[in-house]
């Protein structure tokens, strides 16, 4: 049987893209990183679509690493790609329905709530005399989180004590994402995430830091973590509820100590894992994808993997 061929969705190829790449090299597939950015419908080809890398043809099946950042009508189109590409028949993991639902932090709360799944409060609203109103009556419970409803890694938090607080509606291009702030400080700050796959968790760490916000990219410190059964029920749900088949599931205990899900990312890193995971999560990741396009990975890999 001919090695599938997969686009690998990148932005840019860095450690991560690499990492995958060679992760499938050793599953027996062929990974060509490509960028939605250089996609393109050209409805006078047999498919309706360009997608440089394969020529007249198609992939076998995509894998969403990144879909690069641009204006809505950039970002819109690289979904519609993605959209075509199942429409179509081509597999796309995660689909562009559950990349849409987890870069939209509002859609993502909706979603998780829908489930019945505990997340801290909160509420998107589209001005700021909203805003300044769900402050007003909040705020005397505790400081809210204003979080930029596409951001990522943990850039652009700012926590919310009073109306005064507040940005601009500019400055939050629109729309004012407010949650309840969770965080308990005990010699620091710490989160938890759960990397999703093949309907396990797979691999989980807890973040450690000095500051309320917990990225590794912001210097937070990862340590693994073994997960109850009931934070591993708790992750597999979100996932599933925003539809992803590979996922980090972002936890964080409450004042009594309870888990709450803050966030559900489709495209998640997994660089400062991989410092104490016990396994490639690549390796995994890439076997998992495959099995759920029905392509079986060598033998070699499937035995390591399945070792872990």
């Amino acid at each position: 049987m001919a090695a599938p061929k997969i686009a690998l969705a990148v932005d840019l190829y860095d450690w991560h893209a690499r990492d995958l790449r060679a992760a499938f090299s050793r599953a027996g597939a062929i990974a060509t990183p490509i960028r939605l950015a250089n996609c393109a419908f050209d409805t006078t080809r047999p498919s309706g679509l360009l997608m440089p890398g394969f020529g007249a043809e198609l992939p076998d099946a995509v894998f969403v690493r990144a879909i690069g950042s641009g204006t809505f009508e950039a970002v819109t189109l690289r979904l519609d790609v993605l959209h075509g590409l199942a429409g179509i028949g081509v597999p796309v993991v995660n689909s562009a329905r559950a990349v849409e639902i987890c870069v939209d932090k509002a859609a993502t709360s909706f979603a998780l709530a829908r489930a019945g799944l505990p997340t801290p409060p909160t509420w998107t609203v589209q001005s700021l005399e909203a805003a300044r109103k769900i402050v007003r009556r909040e705020a005397a419970r505790g400081p809210l989180v204003l979080k930029p409803l596409f951001g990522a890694q943990g850039f652009g938090l700012k926590l919310i004590a009073r109306e005064e607080d507040l940005p601009d509606l500019w400055e939050v291009s629109g729309a004012y994402y407010l949650q309840r702030f969770v965080g308990r400080e005990d010699n620091g700050y710490a989160d938890m995430r759960f990397f999703v796959s093949g309907g396990e968790v797979i691999a989980a760490m807890t973040r450690r830091s000095a500051h309320w916000i917990t990225n590794v990219k912001l210097g937070a410190r990862p340590e693994w973590l073994d997960p109850t059964p009931s934070m591993v029920d708790m992750a597999l749900r979100a996932a599933a509820a925003a539809g992803a088949d590979f996922a980090g599931v972002d936890m964080i205990y409450d004042a009594s100590g309870a888990p709450m899900i803050l966030e559900v990312n489709s495209m998640p890193g997994w660089r400062g894992l991989q410092k104490v995971a016990p396994f490639s999560i690549a390796d995994r990741l890439a076997r998992d994808f495959l099995a759920r396009i029905g392509v079986p990975a060598k033998g070699a890999m499937a035995a390591a993997v399945s070792a872990e």
